[in-house]
């Protein structure tokens, strides 16, 4: 299968990496962040000094990746309507709020996505960093939104997408979006030495990954790619003792540590890629 090169009128960075490759029906585009990559954050996606109460930085830095990766999209023949899969990275969670509004503003059909905490971006000043994969819409080939049993998230994202015999889920935290961490992905005050949290939370997760798998008509055992996020890389080990017991055939996974999640004391979260049966 060929791999085509896309170039767009986005800003070219200044680092080793290609835009976006496109190969058979899907679209891997490179993590943008809101850089002109000749003086930084261009103007138009900062707020201006004689007026800083009209939008906002984060606003104007998520509407600017948005836009470039618009046009990396359409020189791929496809569009941001048809994005099956994004990572979405903030140096300060604080700034969601403002990231998720214009992000609701430009998906129809919002794609799963996984949102984390980082220490940092490759340009100075760049709040966030937005990676997408996506695919061309031809031969009657179209995704379907998956709706499971697991809990629904409170922000502008599906819970999974099955494109072909891909199925694309979001990263899913040991949440209810009602209370937060519930009861069921916590140790009992009366019991602290049973368990421990971030075991307690990563089996909530996969469990609710398994209803997001079979609602897809697949399951764990058809997982080809995983990444996780830990606030904590001294939890890997309990984090890890759980995994095992989930997989038969364990997947190839991307395991790193980050700053923080969304939801106040979760501990991990968890990305995962797959194929329908």
């Amino acid at each position: 299968m060929d791999i085509k090169l896309v170039k767009s009128g986005a800003p070219r960075p200044l680092a080793n990496y290609n835009e976006a490759f496109a190969t058979g029906d899907l679209v891997f585009a490179a993590g943008q962040l809101a850089s002109d990559f000749k003086g930084g954050i261009p103007a138009q996606a900062r707020t201006h000094a004689s007026f800083p109460y009209y939008g906002s930085n984060i606003e104007l830095q998520t509407a600017y990746v948005l836009d470039n990766l618009k046009r990396t999209f359409e020189a791929a023949g496809s569009s941001l309507d048809h994005a099956v899969k994004a990572q979405v990275f903030l140096t300060r969670l604080e700034d969601f709020h403002g990231f998720d509004t214009v992000w609701k503003r430009t998906f129809k059909v919002p794609p799963p996505r996984t949102t984390i905490g980082c220490s940092g971006l490759l340009v100075k000043d760049a709040l966030v960093e937005i990676d997408l994969v996506g695919y061309v819409p031809r031969g009657g080939l179209d995704r379907q939104v998956i709706k499971s049993t697991a809990p629904r998230p409170l922000a502008h994202y599906n819970e999974a997408f099955t494109l072909g015999q891909h199925v694309f889920a979001a990263g899913q935290i040991a949440s209810d979006y009602v209370t937060g961490v519930p009861a069921g992905a916590r140790k009992h005050a009366s019991f602290p030495y049973y368990g421990s949290d971030i075991e307690l939370q990563t089996a909530y997760v996969l469990d609710n990954l398994k209803k997001t798998f079979e609602a897809a008509g697949s399951s764990l055992d058809r997982v080809v790619k995983a990444q996780v996020f830990l606030t904590d890389l001294n939890n890997f080990h309990g984090f890890d003792s759980v995994w095992k017991r989930y997989f038969a055939l364990l997947p190839p996974r991307t395991t790193v540590g980050c700053t923080g999640l969304l939801v106040k004391d979760t501990l991990v979260e968890i990305d995962l890629i797959g194929m329908r049966t």
